[in-house]
This record gives C-alpha cells, structure tokens and sequence, in this order.
C-alpha cells in the first residue's frame, strides 16, 4: 500500500522524536519516498543528519534557505505528498494549526498540502486533558484531520496517564488504511487465523505450527481496505489488527461456536486457522505421570468440520478456505475446495522454503471450482492477503 507513496514527516519537539526515527525505517521499508520537515526544537533531540540518512532525502528545517527552496520548496513539498505524517504532534503545533498560523517551514506546508493529513500528538498527559488543547484538536478533526490519539502510560516527564506517541508499526497501520483502496465497503469479512489447542491434561494439549501470521494479514488488509472484519484467532502472539473486532478462542469447538455466532452478518468467510482435526476423547483432571512402559496410548475422537458446515449453508456468502499440505498439493486441495462447495481454496506446500509456518513469506495457488488454477510466487504474506482480496472483490462485484 505504500510502495511508491511519497510521504512527508513533520517532527516536531519533544522526546518522543526517538521513536519517529524508528517509524521513518518502517515507511522507506514499507517503499515509501519519505520527506522529512524539522521543526528546530525537533532538532534538539535528534540531529537532521539522523533522519537524512534513513530516508535517503535532505531534511527541511527553514522556511528560507535558498538553496532548499531551489531544489524542493514548501508549496512543492506540499504538492508532492500523497500522505502527511506530524508524529510527534505537540501541543504548540496542533494549536497553530487550529489557528491558521504558518509561521515556520513544517506548519507552511500543513496549511498548503491537499494530502490527508495524519497528526500524531505526544504530550504531558495534563496538556492533552487541557481544555484549550482539547478545543483545537476539535477544531482540526472538524476540518478532516485525521488525528491518532496517544498511548496510556509512564510518560517522561513523570506523570501517568494519556500522552505517550503510539508504537510506530502502528502509526504505520492508520498511514497503510488512509492510502488504500476502499473497495471493500459494506462488506463484513469472518476470518479465522492461527492454531487450536486441544487439552489432555492440564498441562498438555494437541496442536500445530500456525503462528496465525497470514491469518492476521489478511484481516488488518481487509479492515484498510474497508470492511468490517471480525477475526476469530487461536492462540497467537500478534498485536490485533487497528481496527478489527477479535474473538479469541482455544479450541476448535470454541472456534466453531464463535464462527457460527459471527456468521449470519458475515458476507465473506476466509478459514486461515489451522483447525485441529482430533481432540483427546478424555481430558485428565491431573497430569498425567510418566509410566514405565515405553509405549502409550492417546484415543482421539474427530472435531467437528467448521468449513464444510460453513459450505453446507453458504446463503450468497464468498467462503474461501486454505490448504496446507505436504504431498500432492493440487489434488488434495482441489479435493477439498470441491468436497466442502468453496468458492476459492488457497493452497500451499509446507515443505517449500519460505512457504510454511511461523514465516514472514508464503508461496500459495488459487484454485476455482471452474478448474483456474493461480500460482503466485513468493511474497510476503500481507500481499498474499491483497492478492487474496483483490480476487474476493471481484467475486463480491467490487
């Protein structure tokens, strides 16, 4: 979503200019081009040559410098932009800008962009609460703003309380959402991600590899591109998507239960999970001691089979499923994308370097029930999830 996007930061002063280092990596990483405007108390904290070595571009701190202004000026940087990013955003900026002042280079170049702009405010916790500042961040959300609010927590200057600058993989999150595509709207996307666990004792269960990672990208793209997304996810250790609603559950009958709760509203399923398909046909109450026979018994008894019931009852919903295999890929998977009335099946083999569990990549084909058969290279799975949509949308007439 940001490949080839031109984004300007403003820094304005404060310590929380430590993590805008950190959100600039993330957007060049992202393919973004991004531009940098020092405010000069910005500066006080982190050296301009900092950020111009990240970005690869020279950083803006004056109004008029000549030289500057011949190369890229503030009426051009402000054209340029597909996207404005203020992060920290302090009092004294937000204040400025509700009062139409352009006084230096950074608030110059808010006032004449036609970008969205994304104001991410860092403050002692009593100058967020304070009236005044509440007023013109008023102000600013009415003028089409979009503002991200502040983390709870320790701040620096001692107090606690509501003002610390949020994570900057999340600040990238709401940067992603306001520069995607919104083809999407109106659709409510069911997706389930990461493994179950099923108990044998207290202490251990029956599980698998799923990290929930394709899982998670394909609702925190959904959820960008516009939809509602309800992400019904095992155990896993991934922050929640901006914006999704989560339900989390262990096993699989409590994932079944959650899918058939969410299912009447849900205009699209897509089964990421990786269900477990047998639960132990007895629990122990008390774990269960090593014996001294070398061999041990486990009975089994099967799950219920949540996609195929999915399938069975479809009602004009798009059901897409996943299949993960080790040997004949295509004809399990398109055994199940037939078996289970599917609309789309996405196949992978575990096996392939770069394909399996708990990896930032996969290698996946999409099977039709008309027989197309799609094979994507090796990607990163959050554009296997915009692949994926992208041929969701279509599907749902977008």
């Amino acid at each position: 979503m940001l490949k080839n996007k031109t984004i300007i930061l403003g820094v304005c002063g404060g310590i929380a200019v430590y993590k805008s280092v950190e959100l600039l990596r993330l957007l060049v990483k992202a393919g973004a081009s991004v531009h940098v405007i020092m405010t000069q108390s910005a500066c006080q904290f982190v050296t301009p040559l900092t950020f111009q070595t990240l970005s690869g571009h020279p950083v803006h701190t004056e109004l008029f410098n000549l030289l500057q202004e011949m190369e890229i000026g503030h009426i051009t940087l402000a054209d340029r932009a597909d996207l404005f990013i203020v992060a920290p955003a302090t009092a004294n900026l937000v204040g400025k800008l509700a009062g139409g002042i352009a006084d230096d280079l950074l608030t110059t170049t808010l006032m004449a962009t036609k970008a969205p702009v994304l104001l991410v405010p860092a403050m002692n916790v009593n100058m967020y609460d304070n009236r005044i500042y509440q007023r013109n961040e008023g102000i600013l959300r009415e003028a089409g703003y979009h503002i991200l609010e502040p983390d709870c927590g320790y701040l620096a200057c001692g107090w606690e309380g509501k003002g610390k600058m949020p994570a900057p993989a999340t600040i990238v999150e709401h940067a992603t959402a306001l520069l995607a595509e919104k083809d999407l709207v109106g659709e409510t996307i069911l997706v389930t991600a990461g493994p179950t666990r099923e108990a044998i004792d207290p202490v251990r269960y029956i599980s698998n590899h799923s990290s929930g990672k394709m899982g998670y990208a394909i609702a925190r793209a959904a959820q960008q591109r516009g939809a509602r997304v309800i992400l019904i996810s095992g155990p896993v250790a991934i922050p929640v998507p901006v914006g999704v609603k989560l339900v989390s559950v262990v096993t699989a009958e409590e994932m079944r239960q959650a899918v058939l709760a969410y299912l009447d509203v849900a205009t699209v399923v897509i089964k990421a999970a990786a269900v477990a398909d047998y639960r132990a046909a007895e629990v122990s109450g008390t774990k269960i001691k090593k014996g001294s026979d070398d061999l041990m018994t486990l009975s089994l008894i099967k799950n219920a089979d949540i996609l195929a019931e999915i399938g069975a009852h479809k009602e004009g919903r798009v059901v897409v499923g996943f299949a993960a295999e080790t040997t004949d890929l295509l004809e399990n998977a398109r055994k199940k994308l037939l078996s289970k009335n599917l609309d789309m099946i996405v196949a992978n083999d575990i096996t392939e370097a770069g394909a399996g569990f708990d990896v930032e990549t996969n290698r996946v084909r999409f099977l039709l029930p008309d027989g197309e058969v799609e094979n994507l290279p090796l990607l990163d799975k959050s554009e296997v999830a915009q692949r994926l949509l992208d041929r969701i949308a279509r599907m749902r007439g977008h």
